[in-house]
């Protein structure tokens, strides 16, 4: 547009100029004009600065320095752009999606994938793009020109870029990072698409039904999904491919081709990608990572895979049963379960497959071979589905998840017997006595009380055992190893259930929940002891006195009452105790340690019953109820007292007169009766007794 600022105005495009020789070289983007033409190259130019520029490459003059990392430029705008490397600024911010970009002109590049502007047009095929130098490569596939060549190799190119992206093939080298995940790459292009897996960017979008893409010839072969279409043919079996990289790989079917080979093992394979792939393995590269759970994965299939684990997306339907699925190789392998098509089979034994996989898996019955080796401990499996639930045990890695507490589990069989103790589902039921259990190994284990068969024995003392889990804990008592260690404070253990009882104090996790009063506790055998409270069931029972308990525990130390054993001895002292927790409580009163803090009123005390006890003046809580009359009470001893209204019993005498008591209230309250002092006298009394 003409202006008074700006009076040059150009008839193509209406944008104006304030100075001739700005709009000059201007119009020559619109006629194609490139007046100024290196005399080394012959390569022309529509600006004379332009060519300046140019002309340093055959000069290798660079006058423009970093301060920072010494790195020179041939060109200032080289320099600036560089130098927000150091910045990290990004001065140009896409409107649309707010993107930033460092460079000017790879921010308007970037406009127009939302504009969709593309305002270089060829003259010969009447292709638009949507950048100049786009269009000078494309008009070379015209003219077949290709003025660069390669040193090493011969190869010529249509374009600059091209031939330098071409001797990294040589070089190895890989100037494009990025800066998330450290990935190099040769290509800029590349390393853009690849951002974009972090961006989670999806800048095509398909018309028909809205699916983003992250790259446009995702797009363009997602589209044919839709039109069916199927441009390449195979000329050995008319097979049809929608992707031209699809069919190149089905061909090398026919020829056995295999031009790509690993450097470092001399492996073969038919596509680029595969020993892209394969090469992660030696590298143990893992460039794809899950947003959610942050698990890598060397190839792109395989992370999409996984990602719908957690979306649970499942696209593929099978149309007899509707049954969804979450990748198109197991919708194939499940509509044979409707055919009851077994396509592979066995040289070995006749046996049929209906996937190529299951026969793989079979075949190794009969090489004994085991290809796939864990990187950790070296155990070899003949599944990679066995590998990967065996990695588990090192990674700690729990990916099934349970809805209702969310506790997380390693495989998926544990899962589904977890979920029981939820459901209350008991569906292996005991022959003889009927007895239900949750789990088929718990009834197995049940079934031998009625059979008394101990199959497992010990090599070293000959204990026997019922089942194979309690020979192998007995077994660490001999050798004193305890392989599971605690990850939080790396106490070890000798047993899993050990293990997994102690991580409970560290998560205060109480999965056993009483079905009467719903009392949580972090042990079954804790909820086991608790429901006798609600049935009074005590099958721990005395000979000789026929008093009977509801804990073993109890029974032991009533034992001692009648035996007079006290083997807790204190090292200081050598006061003796009938039980270690005894003595533990008793240390303290040397130590003066008192670990158990009150969380409401901070009052510390040197036992945990201790504290039990304070905490009910705080709740009010009156846990112990009289068999009798069901009055509650706070604490044992309260209970106790309560008891002698109903029994009678007055284990309080007088050494006087004889007369006996309920309490020893009753009795400090008798014996002042005798000694007519003041309540001081008695106390000192009865210190004269003891």
């Amino acid at each position: 547009m003409h202006t008074k600022d700006k009076p040059y105005s150009c008839d193509a495009c209406g944008k104006g100029f304030s100075q001739i020789a700005s709009f000059e070289a201007h119009y020559r983007s619109h006629t194609g004009d490139k007046p100024f033409s290196c005399d080394v190259c012959g390569r022309k130019f529509s600006r004379k600065c332009n060519l300046n520029v140019h002309y340093r490459i055959h000069t290798n003059e660079k006058p423009y320095s970093c301060n920072i990392c010494n790195k020179d430029f041939s060109h200032k705008s080289q320099l600036t752009v560089h130098f927000r490397t150091h910045t990290n600024e990004k001065p140009y911010s896409c409107d649309v999606c707010n993107k930033g970009f460092s460079h000017k002109s790879t921010f308007n590049l970037h406009r127009r994938t939302h504009t969709n502007e593309k305002p270089y047009s060829c003259n010969v095929c009447h292709k638009d793009f949507s950048h100049r130098r786009t269009l000078d490569a494309h008009y070379r596939t015209h003219t077949n020109e290709k003025p660069y060549s390669c040193d090493i190799c011969n190869k010529s190119f249509s374009s600059n870029s091209h031939l330098n992206v071409h001797l990294r093939n040589h070089t190895g080298d890989k100037p494009f990072s990025c800066d998330v995940c450290g990935r190099k790459f040769s290509r800029k292009c590349n390393l853009n698409v690849h951002y974009r897996i972090h961006t989670n960017e999806k800048p095509y979008s398909c018309n028909i039904c809205n699916k983003d893409f992250s790259h446009k010839t995702h797009l363009n072969v997602h589209f044919r999904t839709h039109t069916n279409e199927k441009p390449y043919s195979c000329d050995v079996c008319n097979k049809g491919f929608s992707h031209k990289n699809t069919f190149n790989l089905h061909r090398r079917t026919h020829t056995n081709e295999k031009p790509y080979s690993c450097n470092i093992c001399h492996k073969d394979f038919s596509h680029k990608t595969h020993l892209n792939v394969h090469f992660r393995t030696h590298t143990n590269e893992k460039p794809y990572s899950c947003d959610v759970c942050n698990k890598g994965f060397s190839h792109k299939s395989t992370f999409n895979l996984h990602r719908r684990t957690h979306t649970n997306e499942k696209p593929y339907s099978c149309n007899i049963c509707h049954k969804d699925f979450s990748q198109r190789r197991t919708l194939n392998n499940h509509y044979r379960t409707h055919t009851n098509e077994k396509p592979y089979s066995c040289d070995e034994c006749d046996k049929h497959f209906s996937t190529k996989s299951y026969l793989n898996t079979h075949l190794r019955t009969h090489t004994k071979e085991k290809p796939f080796a864990c990187d950790i401990c070296s155990k070899a499996f003949s599944r990679t589905s066995d590998l990967k639930r065996h990695l588990r045990i090192h990674t700690k890695e729990k990916p099934f998840e349970c809805d209702i507490c969310n506790k997380a589990f390693s495989y998926i069989s544990n899962l589904k017997r977890h979920l029981r103790i939820h459901t209350k589902e008991k569906p292996f039921e005991c022959d003889i006595c009927n007895k239900a259990f949750s789990y088929i190994s718990n009834l197995k284990r049940h079934l031998r009380t009625h059979t008394k068969e101990k199959p497992f024995a010990c090599d070293i003392c000959n204990k026997a055992f019922s089942d194979m889990s309690s020979l192998k804990r007995h077994l660490r008592t001999h050798t004193k190893e305890k392989p599971f260690a605690c990850d939080i404070c790396n106490k070890a253990f000798s047993d899993m259930s050990s293990l997994n009882r102690h991580l409970r104090t560290h998560t205060k996790e109480k999965p056993f929940a009483c079905d009467i009063c719903s009392k949580a506790f972090s042990m079954l055998s804790s909820l086991k002891r608790h429901l006798r409270t609600h049935t009074k069931e005590k099958p721990f029972a005395y000979d000789i006195c026929s008093k009977a308990f509801s804990k073993l525990s109890s029974l032991k130390y009533h034992l001692r009452t009648h035996t007079e054993e006290k083997p807790f001895a204190c090292d200081i002292c050598s006061k003796a105790f009938f039980e270690m927790s005894y003595l533990k409580n008793h240390l303290r009163t040397h130590t003066k340690n008192k670990p158990f803090v009150c969380f409401i009123c901070s009052k510390a005390f040197s036992k945990f019953s201790s504290l039990k006890n304070h905490l009910r003046m705080h709740t009010k809580e009156k846990p112990l109820a009289c068999d009798i009359c069901n009055k509650a009470f706070s604490y044992i001893s309260s209970l106790k007292r309560h008891l002698r209204t109903h029994t009678k019993e007055k284990p309080f005498a007088c050494n006087i007169c004889s007369k006996a008591f309920s309490y020893i209230s009753s009795l400090k309250t008798h014996l002042r009766t005798h000694t007519k002092e003041k309540p001081f006298a008695v106390k000192r009394f009865l210190r004269c007794r003891v």
